[in-house]
């Protein structure tokens, strides 16, 4: 890529790891749809948005397909339908998941068609029974008929609206809207190696832009 982009002397070092190469993301979204007369959640086929069905994934925790089939669960039991792209119809659409890797703190988040869920003290209530470790329940407001999974308003249906993460020695409320790396321990990698090679005395002034949480110029700082 330096090569084609005229810079031919640029060296590029060894590629830099953890070596922790799966379970590592902190942050999953199921698309949820009816297959077979069914509610599921999975993932989308490539170039497509036929579901096909799964709850569990490599490179997210085992908790996080605990926590879709639960919510699945709940949904069948409760009437909760599943949202269908093409007639509008239908509550549910994305279930969203982070967690915290240092803390253990879970968010559930639900993305719905709606502007409530009828049976949301239940959820949160069953939810948290089940999972000690999830500490914050959200819907999120979706009505429009587009690709984008997260609609503008969230609701917070149970415990905080933020979990709280620990990142190179600070702490962190995390939001369901806001950005943060989804691979805790590569940005710290990332972060360490950004902050030996700025070799910063402490007389800098550092401008972080476009920051999202904020991780690298606190972390420099």
């Amino acid at each position: 890529a330096f090569r084609k982009a005229g810079l031919p002397d640029v060296k590029v070092s060894d590629t830099a790891h953890t070596g922790k190469t799966v379970a590592y993301r902190n942050k999953g979204q199921y698309p949820v749809r009816e297959v077979g007369g069914r509610i599921r959640a999975g993932f989308f086929a490539a170039k497509t948005h036929d579901l096909i069905p799964c709850d569990s994934c490599l490179l997210q925790p085992d908790v996080f397909g605990e926590i879709v089939a639960f919510v699945i669960g709940f949904a069948e039991k409760n009437g909760v339908k599943a949202y269908d792209e093409e007639s509008g119809r239908g509550v549910l659409r994305h279930i969203y998941l982070r967690i915290a890797e240092k803390t253990g703190e879970i968010m559930v988040c639900l993305v719905i068609n709606a502007d409530t869920l009828v049976c949301s003290e239940k959820f949160a209530r069953e939810l948290t029974a089940k999972f000690p470790n999830v500490t914050s329940v959200m819907l999120n407001i979706n009505k429009k008929n587009t690709n984008v999974i997260l609609g503008e308003r969230f609701v917070c249906i149970g415990g905080r609206d933020y979990i709280i993460d620990e990142l190179c020695g600070l702490r962190f409320k995390i939001s369901a809207g806001s950005f943060y790396q989804v691979n805790h321990d590569g940005a710290e990698l990332l972060y360490r190696l950004a902050r030996e090679r700025a070799n910063l005395t402490g007389n800098e002034t550092v401008a972080d832009l476009y920051c999202g949480a904020g991780t690298i110029g606190l972390s420099m700082a």
